[in-house]
């Protein structure tokens, strides 16, 4: 997804007291629309069973060894469990703040990437509701590892929520795995702009790992995670076009609210220039005239002038000019 992280051209550097209220906005709106998503149990029950005959016919049902191993070693799904309920709000806002501060030119589309990919989920949670493997009947093979090793941890039987908070959350709200796509949207991020190989390990690492967690803590099928990732590239696809709409957008406010200021302005600039009649060439003279050969008081002459013409004088250069004619009287000359 090159295009959907490669640096866009942007003004300035993005500040944090405008990015904070928009991300914080976004999610919200994200999880009281997860919560308000409450489709029918049964129909989700049915959704979750179809899809775990899916991956069975086609021969991907990794969810049933992985969980066994996570609820027979408890040195595995103990972290494991933590994990889940806890590295997605850790690693995702991180990667954001260290593009924000060391990469701003690329942050801003990874933003916007974040943010589709985010309202696509929703939109899958909406459209389908489905069970996740480990609220499925106990004949279906599966353990809720979160259950298990809930005193061991925050959480009590509802996924991932606080103890008593259970009610807060959407618990059919499996498919896509937000988890997964987060993850995967960290990693390619990761491995784009770290520059420690130790930091580009972690970018194919954590989203490896996410899958597996996901899976063997029967949170998710693993179809949940490709749809998880399918999110992810239609987000990514959408990056551009969006930020495009967003920039005609503002562009368009802002014309809204610069042109009646400068109409304002242009009005107030044409009725004073309106109020001072314009002048091409000003009198000063109040009607008087020099006579030939008087000086304007305090003007200098110029030595290649006749004593006492003034310099500049019309009338004094055309009186001399008379004087020294051959046509003029003599008197004159």
């Amino acid at each position: 997804m090159p295009h959907a992280t490669a640096p866009l051209a942007i003004g300035h550097r993005p500040r944090w007291w405008t990015e904070l209220p928009l991300i914080a906005v976004v999610y919200a709106l994200y999880s009281v629309g997860r919560l308000l998503v409450h489709g029918d149990v049964s129909t989700a029950v049915g959704n979750g069973l179809a899809i775990l005959r899916l991956e069975q016919a086609l021969f991907l049902n990794a969810e049933h060894p992985l969980n066994r191993l996570f609820t027979t070693t408890p040195s595995i799904g103990i972290p494991a469990d933590f994990a889940y309920a806890s590295l997605h709000y850790v690693v995702t806002p991180a990667v954001l703040v260290w593009l924000f501060r060391r990469r701003p030119a690329s942050y801003r589309a990874a933003r916007v990437w974040l943010m589709n990919s985010t309202l696509l989920g929703l939109v899958g949670f909406t459209l389908m509701p489905t069970c996740p493997p480990r609220l499925l009947d106990a004949s279906h093979g599966f353990v809720d590892t979160m259950a298990q090793y809930s005193s061991y941890g925050w959480w009590g039987e509802g996924a991932s929520a606080p103890r008593g908070l259970s009610g807060m959350t959407n618990q059919y709200a499996a498919m896509p795995s937000l988890h997964v796509g987060w993850s995967i949207w960290c990693g390619i991020l990761l491995w784009r702009h770290g520059r420690h190989p130790l930091v580009r390990a972690a970018g194919i690492a954590y989203p490896l790992l996410t899958t597996i967690i996901v899976m063997g803590t029967a949170n998710h099928y693993f179809l949940d995670a490709v749809a998880g990732a399918a999110v992810m590239a239609v987000g990514a696809l959408l990056t551009r076009p969006v930020i495009r709409f967003a920039d005609r957008c503002k562009d368009w406010g802002r014309a809204r609210i610069a042109r009646p200021v400068a109409d304002r302005f242009r009005g107030g600039r044409a009725t004073a220039a309106a109020d001072v009649p314009a002048t091409v060439s000003p009198d000063v003279s109040a009607g008087c005239e020099t006579s030939p050969g008087e000086r304007i008081p305090g003007q200098r002459t110029s030595s290649a002038d006749p004593p006492g013409t003034a310099v500049g004088g019309a009338a004094a250069r055309a009186a001399a000019d008379a004087a020294a004619s051959d046509d003029a009287p003599a008197a004159a000359r």
